[in-house]
């Protein structure tokens, strides 16, 4: 519903209609709508925070490291769709503190993306570009999926992130 309505339009006694209880015994399982939208936010986040760990502690090349965060970026779009659609344009709506923690994760995730990227620079495999505004480009890219996923006659998720893969890592990759 929060993807459908948007948070602020969706309402506890949309929930409660969706789930098929009433809206009174609703509260009886969660405090708030906030608290449904900080579970969807921070489970994403957790992925997306865990899956870098990964790749961080491991000993590939840069452009390989590269290549791994597209491909789960990827399928987390073409997966978990809506969790991540919800957090990538609801976050906004969380309460404090967790709107902070929130905003704050972003950016630490995004920086260490780009860092993967100036490792690839650093290390003669990437062209040499803005790591952040690459970062920046990449994951507004894979946020276009969204148009994959209402298309009618469409390619299969592994075709897509085949062919958006090959397009980004080769525009990165020197020649």
């Amino acid at each position: 519903m929060f993807r459908e309505k948007g948070f602020n339009a969706t309402s506890m006694r949309d929930l409660a209609d969706a789930v098929g209880i009433e809206a009174a015994s609703l509260y009886n399982h969660i405090k708030s709508k906030n608290e449904i939208l900080e579970s969807i936010c921070f489970a994403v986040a957790n992925r997306y925070n865990s899956n870098m760990d990964e790749i961080e502690a491991g000993n590939q090349k840069p452009i390989i490291k590269l290549e791994t965060l597209l491909r789960f970026h990827i399928q987390q779009m073409t997966n978990n769709y809506e969790e991540v659609y919800v957090s990538d344009r609801e976050w906004k709506h969380l309460d404090e503190p967790y709107l902070s923690n929130f905003h704050n994760q972003r950016r630490t995730y995004r920086k260490r993306f780009a860092s993967v990227i100036d490792e690839g620079i650093r290390r003669n495999e990437i062209r040499k570009i803005d790591s952040p505004t690459a970062v920046l480009i990449i994951l507004h890219a894979i946020s276009g999926i969204e148009s994959w996923h209402r298309s009618t006659a469409r390619i299969s998720a592994q075709e897509l992130e085949d062919n958006m893969v090959m397009i980004m890592i080769d525009g990165l990759r020197k020649q």
